[in-house]
């Protein structure tokens, strides 16, 4: 098929690159002239496993090209996917003006039947708001249908999620829509679930709300291990097992970061209000993730006494790991604590480097793991790179003015720290 993907973000860049390797023919489309420049000679703006080989091998085939001019890539298209950015407003609700500047431009290039798919995470309604626009903008008689494509794609494993998809969910309103994006999909040979439209908008942010309860549910049972001596992580275990619940995200830690989880869930509380519903659970799971931050930096005090002064070593900025992406990583919170309480930081992460030293500034960016130790007086793990779970602990003992672990991602053995004479603070155990 001939498809434009409106958006060359995490979502847009990895769902037009696969998308290509399909056999499609994709035209990403993006405002920005220097990230597009880029791309067009195989340069990624993101990190994310796999891909760039992806983007290189469609490129040299012809099954994928870049531009700015959307107008263009709209008229020799069938499938429009729209994923341009929603981000959060201050009163948590997501910013739609760019999804309406796209829906007026494809509106007055419809030069044939379309499929307009919103791919964006949106509040529930969009659909409809995206059909007047298409409407209000187009020329009489033109043809198209609205369709939504919620994305899961987790970073740091959009590739896989993509091309291996637990299912592919599909809002439409008509027989012909459905047929055109049931032919699309049909490669993956994955479960496909067709919904109305405002069914598909709701999944995507009631799915994201339940993930992040699963993460607040776990840090909240880690506090209650804390105070009775019990050990987060067997409990986790326990519970994991039951096959209703499930193993993933029972990892206690700093919180959920990103740019999914946290702006999903205040949409979603947003988008319940306005609809009528006080969503008081999904208030406490917020609140319980901002608490797991406040709770992590007492830990950092209860390791150095007196933070004033002291220099600490930060590894970990991103908001997990393989992953460049820093958008709401409970590191900007943490970093920032301790710097107004008078901390001088040093960090170090593999991949979001160049990133963080765009949000984060007064710190000391080092170029590997034990430098970030040398002359510390406590380190601090804050996401759960695999790199950091091989260090040497000895030598990192020895770079140390102390041997002082604080770990947010409980990496290590409590035991073998113990063993190795660390004092060592992790989440939710008792050793």
């Amino acid at each position: 098929m001939k498809i434009s993907v409106v958006g060359s973000g995490y979502v847009g860049l990895v769902s037009g690159a696969c998308f290509a390797s399909l056999g499609n023919q994709v035209t990403c489309v993006d405002i920005d002239e220097k990230k597009i420049a880029l791309l067009k000679k195989g340069v990624l703006p993101i990190y994310e496993p796999g891909l760039e080989e992806i983007v290189k091998d469609n490129i040299k085939n012809g099954n994928l090209s870049f531009t700015t001019d959307l107008a263009s890539a709209v008229k020799k298209t069938d499938v429009i996917f729209i994923a341009v950015g929603t981000p959060p407003r201050p009163n948590g609700e997501a910013d739609l003006s760019y999804v309406e500047d796209v829906a007026q431009t494809i509106a007055k290039q419809i030069n044939g039947y379309k499929v307009v798919v919103e791919k964006s995470t949106v509040p529930v309604q969009t659909g409809e708001w995206i059909e007047k626009t298409l409407r209000r903008y187009a020329k009489k008689g033109a043809q198209f249908d609205v369709a939504s494509n919620p994305e899961f794609l987790r970073e740091g494993s959009a590739v896989q999620d993509f091309m291996n998809p637990d299912r592919v969910v599909l809002g439409v309103s008509s027989k012909k829509a459905k047929e055109v994006l049931n032919d699309l999909y049909k490669p993956l040979k994955c479960p496909m679930v067709f919904t109305d439209i405002k069914s598909a908008e709701i999944i995507k942010h009631a799915s994201n709300s339940f993930l992040a309860m699963k993460i607040s549910f776990i840090n909240a049972i880690s506090r209650i291990c804390e105070l009775a001596g019990a050990d987060v992580e067997q409990v986790a275990n326990g519970m994991g097992l039951d096959r209703r619940i499930g193993k993933n995200f029972l990892n206690a830690g700093i919180g959920f970061g990103g740019f999914c989880f946290p702006k999903d869930l205040s949409a979603f509380i947003r988008i319940s209000e306005k609809l009528g519903y006080d969503f008081q659970l999904l208030k406490a799971v917020e609140n319980i993730n901002e608490e797991q931050k406040r709770m992590f930096i007492r830990k950092i005090e209860e390791a150095l006494w007196n933070i004033n002064g002291k220099t600490i070593g930060i590894l970990g900025l991103a908001f997990k790991p393989n992953t460049d992406d820093m958008r709401f990583a409970p590191s900007l919170d943490i970093i920032a604590a301790l710097q107004e309480m008078g901390a001088k930081i040093k960090a170090y992460d593999p991949h979001s480097m160049e990133k963080a030293k765009e949000m984060i500034k007064g710190i000391t960016y080092c170029e590997d793991s034990y430098s970030v130790c040398k002359k510390s007086d406590c380190l601090v793990i804050l996401t759960e790179w695999n790199e950091f779970k091989d260090l040497d602990l000895e030598k990192v003992k020895k770079l140390l003015n102390q041997p002082a672990i604080v770990d947010g991602r409980n990496i290590y053995d409590p035991v073998k720290m113990k063993e190795l004479n660390f004092r060592y603070f992790s989440i939710g155990r008792p050793y």
